[in-house]
């Protein structure tokens, strides 16, 4: 039997995926940008090591989530840098991974209305 790739074959997704998704949700962005939206997206809770970032980012242009793009801001150095930007799959699964949440919420809220805590 074949298996169909939906959006519930990925979810849920990990937060630190999450916060790089969404910061990519604006624009393009570099690594070292990315680092310091999904820091601040995070209210300082999530701050990436570069291995990490760059692991993360491996793995989402391997899914096709992600693509590598030209930089959108320019480099006043001689080092070229890689950007990344969503990709109309990176969009479907973050957008699927907020309704997943949106749903357990409201779950929550209803049982713990219920409860009357």
């Amino acid at each position: 039997m074949t298996q169909v790739n939906t959006s519930e074959n990925y979810l849920p997704l990990t937060e630190t995926t999450v916060f790089i998704l969404l910061s990519l949700l604006p624009g393009a962005k570099h690594g070292y940008a990315i680092m310091k939206e999904v820091q601040a997206l995070s209210n300082n809770r999530i701050m990436l090591s570069t291995g990490t970032l760059y692991g993360a980012l491996k793995r989402l242009l391997e899914q096709t989530w992600i693509q590598q793009v030209a930089d959108p801001i320019p480099n006043e150095t001689e080092r070229s840098r890689k950007a990344y930007a969503l990709t109309e799959l990176g969009k479907y699964i973050l957008n699927a991974e907020v309704k997943r949440l949106n749903a357990l919420v409201t779950l929550a809220q209803h049982q713990i209305a219920g409860a009357q805590i």
